[in-house]
């Protein structure tokens, strides 16, 4: 990928398998990402006037708690692989945005139940075993009354996605994942929307992302 952080969301103890594989994965490179904020997070919180608090789930290098931190949100930021948070511990320190982030490689449900609700709550590009329904459901509880629930993943129609099987069995579009919620205390927007990337040959790449975005009434 370019400057997506697709990370696996942090699920229960039984996906330790999930856990070492990601943690391993940080290992074995030096960088994983690019260090810029993804740029559908960019797109649907800039124009937010007044920060509050942010979940940032597949946190990954630490990009986006990054960027929502320079912004003036108060982030929690979680992910599976405790390597991927010590990473973005340090990078939010070089920031000099450690005091507006909080890291953890914490179990995401526990998380959710013990430290919510935020006003934003944020999944780029995780894709957990479990499925993107599961996602939603577990996320949607995070979110507080007048917050905005912001999943972004690969389309099933993606290039990239095309490209990886493993990460294609994944996949999931957003109106399937919208089904999760309840419309009588959700304004949802579900859509599939493409961008470009250009890589270091200079050759322009497509990307095919499913786009929800949830806000919940006061």
């Amino acid at each position: 990928m370019t400057n997506e952080t697709d990370h696996g969301v942090a699920e229960a103890p039984v996906h330790d398998d999930d856990r070492q594989a990601w943690d391993q994965r940080y290992r074995e490179r030096e960088r994983v990402w690019t260090g810029h904020p993804n740029a559908p997070l960019i797109d649907e919180v800039e124009h937010i006037v007044t920060p509050g608090t942010a979940l940032d789930v597949g946190c990954g290098e630490g990009a986006d708690a990054v960027w929502l931190a320079r912004a003036g949100w108060l982030v929690t930021a979680v992910d599976l692989s405790s390597t991927a948070v010590e990473r973005a511990r340090a990078h939010a320190q070089e920031a000099g945005v450690s005091h507006h982030v909080s890291f953890t490689d914490e179990d995401l449900a526990t998380l959710v139940d013990s430290h919510g609700p935020w006003n934003l709550v944020t999944s780029m590009y995780t894709h957990p075993a479990r499925g993107g329904r599961w996602l939603v459901e577990t996320l949607a509880p995070a979110v507080a009354p007048g917050g905005m629930l912001l999943v972004v993943a690969h389309h099933p129609s993606d290039p990239h996605a095309q490209e990886h099987p493993e990460l294609l069995a994944k996949t999931f579009t957003a109106e399937d994942v919208a089904g999760a919620l309840d419309r009588s205390q959700w304004e949802v927007s579900a859509t599939l929307r493409e961008r470009t990337t250009r890589e270091a040959n200079g050759r322009e790449r497509l990307w095919r992302d499913s786009v929800l975005v949830a806000r919940r009434h006061d």
